[in-house]
């Protein structure tokens, strides 16, 4: 029902931009870590949205105007994320492709929803952004009860299997929220974890933790969190000498997990939704990008696609106010570098579901 419930307050939230539109670019915004130890993916957002705004421009832009791409590093700070909201509101924003990290985009969506601007997240998998957010808010990945679903089923087959499990998070929004759902998705199938332990995140020195699971025996190691703090998790286990499986979600999606993990990274899994880059229609599109020394890895389609579906939705409603962009959001069907997709009543995209990736020579690919 959270689409319809539009409150009527909506019509005097300074959803005026379009009648500016007529004499004025149409601004749009991306924001994520642009800085920071997360900043590698802060960068393939921006990359995305560059693209997606340059292609759009080259095509004609959105009802006749130009976009132009205003760029907010929220450092995947809570606090900082809601003070880039509030930048982007003063610059006259109608459009957010963003945040990265669910600890950002659930503070921030409430700035969106108080100041009537779209907001699509091209990587927050937290269930609370679209469960508890406004009606402006959506996003084009999954969400980690689905991602949990996946990776509990097969920790679940592993721990009956008398495999040890140990369940790792790192306390944040996204990472405490995925290992929470992996776990409960696990213990529903019958499984059981030997331990389940918090971490904190930007550490260098995880060796205590190490040690615990190492005399426990752990077999498995789930991390919920980051591709840094992984990544120094699995180097150190095999400092130590342990084979110890790493198993992890969408966050290692980024070629810098192997640059901190080297050969002690080989074999790691981790579920993501299907590899855009393969998708047959975006060829020319990946061509360009590399071109460029861009791999369009992890989320860099993620934003484009992002971006793609708000205009598609500002052509289809010829507005870029709030209220008709959201009914042509709602009921359309978009086609974009992720392929064809829609949102349903929550926001959620209706996209196939996670799969394993497994990292090899320093690349991930289907398992």
């Amino acid at each position: 029902m959270k689409k319809m419930l539009l409150a009527m307050s909506a019509m005097s939230m300074g959803v005026m931009i379009s009648s500016g539109a007529a004499w004025a670019d149409i601004a749009i915004a991306t924001a994520g870590p642009m800085t920071g130890q997360y900043a590698s993916f802060g960068q393939q957002m921006k990359a995305g949205a560059e693209q997606a705004v340059a292609d759009i421009n080259a095509a004609g832009g959105v009802n006749g105007e130009m976009l132009t791409l205003e760029i907010g590093d929220d450092a995947c700070d809570p606090k900082q994320a809601v003070a880039v909201a509030n930048q982007m509101v003063s610059k006259g924003v109608v459009f957010m492709a963003g945040h990265f990290c669910s600890g950002s985009s659930i503070p921030a969506s409430a700035v969106y929803e108080e100041e009537g601007i779209i907001q699509i997240s091209p990587a927050s998998t937290n269930p609370k952004l679209t469960d508890e957010g406004g009606p402006n808010v959506y996003r084009v990945c999954g969400r980690d009860d689905q991602q949990g679903k996946v990776a509990g089923a097969y920790l679940a087959d592993e721990s009956k299997a008398g495999k040890k499990i140990a369940i790792l998070h790192d306390k944040t929004a996204y990472g405490k929220g995925l290992a929470d759902e992996t776990k409960a998705s696990m213990e529903a199938d019958g499984g059981k974890a030997t331990m389940y332990e918090a971490y904190t995140a930007g550490e260098k020195d995880y060796t205590a933790l190490v040690s615990k699971m190492k005399q426990e025996g752990i077999d498995i190691a789930y991390v919920g969190g980051y591709h840094t703090e992984a990544g120094l998790i699995v180097r150190q286990m095999r400092d130590q000498g342990m084979s110890t499986q790493l198993v992890s979600g969408d966050a290692l999606v980024t070629d810098e997990y192997w640059s901190i993990t080297g050969d002690a990274g080989e074999g790691t899994l981790m579920t993501f939704s299907p590899d855009p880059r393969k998708n047959p229609g975006v060829t020319e599109l990946v061509a360009k990008f590399r071109e460029k020394g861009i791999e369009p890895e992890g989320y860099v389609l993620y934003t484009y696609a992002a971006v793609q579906a708000w205009a598609d939705a500002a052509k289809a409603a010829k507005s870029v106010d709030l209220e008709p962009v959201m009914d042509a959001l709602n009921e359309g069907t978009f086609e974009t570098v992720l392929g064809s997709l829609s949102f349903d009543d929550k926001g959620d995209v209706t996209l196939p579901g996670y799969v394993w990736y497994e990292w090899k020579d320093g690349k991930y690919d289907y398992k």
